[in-house]
């Protein structure tokens, strides 16, 4: 009863009487639900959700918050019902306990999965409505505290998914104050031993230091008054989870990390913030290149603030943040500040970025393939050190560290991520693997046919880059061995005198029973890709009885057209680089899809008599792309021959691979050029133009 009377004098504090009472019954149902029910500490249940409410009160969230919070655990652990709840209590407040409980309630096959997909479900819900997260984290803070009941196994399981999900997420929101706890709690219970003696060598350190502090603090408090800027100015202590993390990482003792000391500043006003940088600067000498203005540029979770280090006397490092009330409370309460501070600006624009920012986890949740490759991208943008960078029209676009033109591409549209062929980064063509920094004016070029290339996904680091390049290349793979499959069944249907055009359902569901294949989708795909072989399919199709000799022989071994260099599935052999022009055949390589030969490559000796593997083929008449060639050149041993060669090459617009140089002997080299052409006319363009050179004495393509 306390618990409940001190959370009504709280509640009465900032909401509206009627409010109150509504959160009073809803208390009451819960605690009628929940009687005789006991936590593992043999507490009542009803003691938890009060905690819960306690925590929310705390931010001074709304009374549907607070109702939910109640009623939080109704749904999972009583005979009560959604319906039910939604009678007494209006839709919201069912719909928020219904999500909350949601995200506990299912069990999978394995920790990592089961973690993947109850992030999934809270993003979902977070969409709807974030308050939703914001009842689910108070839930989990409070289960934090009273995790000593449990056995060590179970504790080590929940405090690990504390430290990856729940923390990195209260941080997203700027909910600082919670961060940190679910941080040190997470620390205490996994590592139980380290966290007592990081805590006594603190304990340790803090008499040593507290002299140096209270001076420190007394010069700067001293010279802001004199300045007539109202202001409180307070030592900060790391907690104990980011010593240790910068104890690991940084490879530093504990004596190195204590030896920085830390001050925030609080004003009433932005213009005072920026008048107090100007005096602590003044007092002491400031570090290069560690001012940090994030009051000007917010982070992508909302937090402002001015960022120095300053040298003080003894040459000792202090950390110094300045900021005003309303953005300290940002900090710390991060997304739950909008309900603190209602009438402020700034909040709405914070609620606005955290929006945004589970509307682009929303984006990812549907490219991603399944929970566990969208928890792998979203652990990546969980952490990240800001860069900020400008569209050409001046917007600001936040990128983790070390993002580069592709991660920026993307962040402004998937669209013009897929189409970007170049970059302009501060006026100059750069590459798109550059790392961007701060400041960087950043234009894409972009393409109407271009297409994301799989390379890029060896530089780019951002979550919504990495899953749209590979939700695009996922695509277009099935697209093209679907294609490619339909084209190879229609040949080998021909043979049993059928063709794809005649295939009946009936036809399809008995392949699918034989085969176990989901649709008829998948074995095209598998046929494109080279795990099915096309003729097997047919011979399941076409039963023995109902086959017809083919009437056109010649249709069964018409030539699958090839119209371009740059197929996913389709790719040219490198021991006799076929280009447009060359008679070509090819084989169906499992995994791979269909590799293109020339006509005349020894490699298809062995299967040029099997006609299942063997494939005729023929170019498109529209053909285009670049395609690989090797030409050898003998030429009289003179000096400057290599760079007169590649400006020939160069001149007939064809890009140079490689060249490598071997010595025939004292008088002849032999050089091999790796080149990109058109087709065999552009190819026979270089040779002629190569042969007219005097020292040239002998040019041929090698084909095998």
């Amino acid at each position: 009863m306390e618990a409940v009377d001190a959370l009504e004098h709280k509640l009465s504090s900032y909401l509206d009487p009627s409010q109150v009472r509504k959160v009073l019954k809803a208390y009451e149902f819960a605690n009628r639900s929940h009687e005789g029910q006991e936590r593992q500490s043999g507490d009542p249940y009803i003691t938890h959700p009060i905690a819960v409410a306690h925590i929310l009160a705390d931010m001074h969230m709304d009374h549907e918050s607070l109702m939910a919070a109640l009623l939080h655990d109704v749904i999972e652990d009583t005979p009560a019902t959604k319906s039910q709840l939604s009678w007494r209590f209006g839709k919201t407040v069912s719909t928020m306990v219904d999500a909350v409980s949601k995200l506990t309630e299912i069990e999978f096959s394995s920790k990592a999965e089961q973690q993947a997909e109850s992030f999934q479900k809270m993003t979902l819900a977070m969409a709807r409505d974030i308050r939703i997260v914001l009842v689910k984290l108070a839930d989990r803070l409070h289960n934090m505290r009273t995790l000593g009941v449990l056995a060590p196994e179970k504790r080590r399981r929940i405090a690990r998914e504390t430290l990856e999900i729940y923390a990195p997420i209260a941080q997203r929101l700027g909910m600082n104050d919670m961060r940190v706890e679910f941080e040190d709690l997470g620390f205490a219970a996994l590592y139980p031993l380290r966290y007592r003696r990081l805590r006594e060598a603190m304990k340790a350190s803090r008499g040593n230091r507290k002299e140096l502090v209270d001076e420190i603090k007394t010069m700067i408090e001293e010279r802001i008054d004199s300045e007539n800027i109202e202001s409180a100015v307070m030592g900060r202590e790391k907690h104990l989870w980011s010593i240790y993390q910068k104890m690991k990482s940084k490879r530093k003792s504990f004596r190195q990390i204590m030896d920085v000391y830390a001050f925030r500043i609080l004003v009433t006003s932005v213009d005072d913030c920026y008048r107090v940088l100007g005096i602590v600067h003044n007092l002491y000498k400031p570090v290069p290149g560690e001012f940090k203005d994030y009051i000007a540029i917010p982070k992508a979770n909302g937090y402002q603030s001015l960022h120095t280090v300053l040298l003080g006397m003894h040459g000792v490092p202090i950390e110094v943040q300045i900021r005003t009330e309303e953005m300290d409370a940002m900090a710390n309460y991060g997304i739950a500040a909008h309900w603190l501070y209602k009438s402020g600006q700034t909040d709405e624009a914070n609620h606005a970025r955290a929006t945004r920012w589970v509307r682009g986890l929303l984006d990812l949740q549907q490219q991603a393939g399944n929970s566990l490759e969208f928890i792998e991208h979203v652990k990546t943008d969980l952490f990240p050190d800001e860069v900020y960078v400008f569209t050409p029209k001046g917007q600001i676009i936040e990128l983790p560290s070390g993002a580069t033109a592709v991660d920026f591409a993307y962040a402004v549209h998937t669209q013009v991520g897929n189409r970007c062929v170049a970059c302009q980064i501060n006026g100059q063509l750069a590459s798109l693997s550059q790392s961007l920094e701060s400041g960087d004016k950043v234009r894409i070029i972009t393409t109407k046919n271009a297409q994301p290339n799989p390379a890029w996904l060896n530089f780019v680091i951002t979550a919504k880059a990495r899953s749209a390049i590979r939700h695009f290349l996922k695509h277009q793979q099935h697209e093209e061995s679907v294609d490619l499959g339909k084209r190879l069944l229609d040949r080998a249907l021909h043979s049993f005198g059928s063709s794809y055009k005649q295939i009946r359902k009936s036809q399809i569901k008995k392949l699918l029973m034989e085969t176990g294949a989901p649709t008829f989708e998948s074995v095209l795909e598998q046929i494109g890709l080279g795990s099915r072989v096309a003729y097997a399919v047919a011979n399941l199709l076409v039963p023995e009885n109902k086959r017809v000799k083919p009437q056109d022989a010649a249709r069964g071994n018409s030539p699958i057209l090839i119209d371009s260099s740059d197929g996913l599935i389709i790719s040219y052999a490198k021991c006799c680089h076929p280009i447009p022009g060359d008679h070509i055949m090819g084989h169906i390589s499992p995994g791979r899809g269909l590799v293109v030969h020339q006509e005349s490559c020894k490699n298809l000796d062995d299967i040029r008599l099997n006609p299942e593997k063997c494939i005729p083929l023929n170019w498109s008449p529209t053909v285009e792309g670049e395609f690989t060639a090797d030409v050898k050149v003998e030429v009289a041993a003179e000096r400057g021959i290599i760079a007169i060669l590649a400006s020939r090459v160069t001149e007939q617009n064809a890009p140079i691979e490689q060249i490598r140089l071997n010595e025939r002997d004292a008088h002849t080299n032999i050089v091999a050029l790796t080149v990109k052409v058109k087709n065999r006319i552009h190819l026979a363009n270089i040779m002629r133009r190569i042969r007219t050179l005097k020292p040239v004495q002998k040019v041929y393509r090698v084909k095998n």
